[in-house]
């Protein structure tokens, strides 16, 4: 009898059909969650209901071993964990960046790096090492080398012990771990919290241990229904929207984000999404019209049913010369550059916006 879900790590119980963790008969290997996920791509529970972060961050530190970080590239901002370095206090921690082949191939690895770097020194954390992995969608060579480079570190610094996987939701360490292993043992979908406790891998004399994601309740992730994260969450290359203003403008990224410009002459805006959401452009001064009248219609998907609800940031100046990245937690950035005035963005109350240097 198998007495934790191979899929997700929760306890299997079979009293309680709408709690989690259960099935039919106890001699199964997934719960039913997990297996209608599997095979049917169908999430039948609240995916809020693993255990708490604290809890998560609790088990870690009873766990002796290297903490290998998973943070997606795409998502960067809403993967930062504040004050990681005293939640896991002793630990060895090394950054695993996935979901390279999302960023443009434009992009070197060596301005991602620099890129990293200057954000964990903004953040105050210090980790051992940084790793790139990438085309771990595609299985190709791209995958292999990243797979292989991720073996190597793990043997460097592990130092004999045992390896844990963590991060936030859905930055892709079961995805990792499963190719890691060549196994498709662990669940794995874009929806957060799919992982619900702790589950140890067995390997030769070590262990490697898959965690629960860490929820960020600031990203729009963790307020979208799951059946809109196939719309925000990118699995191809993203395709920049590119814009050249020369008057007062406004962008829409469905109905979750509003950018308003205001400029002073010509400036740029370019929008890092995913390819499947929209992206709309128009006169500033129709834009409270606009949201109004389409917001839940043509501005969807959205998170909000009218712009009294939603949260206005206001953004430091921009400085001549400079790039900003105008980052809406856990879907993707505005990058602006140019005679700027000012810069507003509307998005749902209790969502992070983040300004930032650009990272392209």
């Amino acid at each position: 009898m198998t007495e934790y879900c191979k899929g997700c790590g929760v306890q299997l119980q079979n009293e309680d059909p709408d709690a989690l963790g259960y099935v039919p008969k106890l001699d199964a290997s997934y719960c039913q969650r997990c297996f209608r996920i599997r095979n049917y791509g169908d999430v039948t529970i609240d995916m809020k209901q693993g255990i708490e972060s604290s809890k998560t961050l609790d088990k870690i530190n009873e766990v002796d071993g290297t903490v290998f970080w998973v943070v997606d590239l795409f998502a960067f901002e809403s993967n930062m964990i504040s004050r990681l370095n005293k939640k896991l206090p002793g630990k060895d921690i090394v950054l695993v960046l996935t979901k390279r082949d999302i960023l443009p191939e434009s992009l070197s690895d060596d301005k991602i790096y620099e890129f990293v770097d200057r954000r964990l020194k903004d953040e105050g954390i210090e980790v051992r090492d940084m790793l790139i992995v990438g085309g771990l969608l595609k299985h190709g060579e791209m995958a292999q080398e990243s797979i292989e480079n991720l073996k190597a570190a793990m043997d460097y610094y592990r130092k004999g012990g045992n390896v844990i996987f963590m991060g936030t939701a859905n930055a892709g360490k079961s995805t990792l771990i499963n190719q890691l292993l060549h196994s498709g043992d662990l669940t794995v979908s874009r929806n957060p919290g799919t992982t619900l406790d702790l589950i140890p891998i067995e390997q030769d004399g070590w262990t490697i241990y898959d965690t629960p994601g860490i929820e960020n309740h600031h990203s729009l992730l963790s307020v979208l229904p799951a059946k809109e994260l196939k719309t925000v969450i990118p699995t191809k290359p993203i395709r920049p929207f590119v814009s050249q203003i020369y008057e007062d403008q406004s962008f829409a990224a469905g109905g979750l984000a509003r950018l308003d410009i205001q400029t002073d002459g010509k400036a740029t805006v370019v929008g890092n999404f995913s390819r499947n959401l929209p992206i709309h452009r128009g006169k500033l001064a129709k834009a409270d019209e606009l949201w109004t009248r389409h917001l839940n219609g043509m501005l969807s998907p959205a998170a909000d049913t009218s712009l009294l609800t939603m949260h206005t940031w206001h953004a430091p100046k921009l400085q001549p010369g400079e790039k900003m990245d105008v980052d809406i937690a856990g879907i993707g950035w505005f990058t602006v550059s140019g005679d700027v005035r000012d810069i507003y963005v509307k998005v749902h109350k209790g969502v992070d916006v983040t300004f930032r240097k650009a990272m392209i």
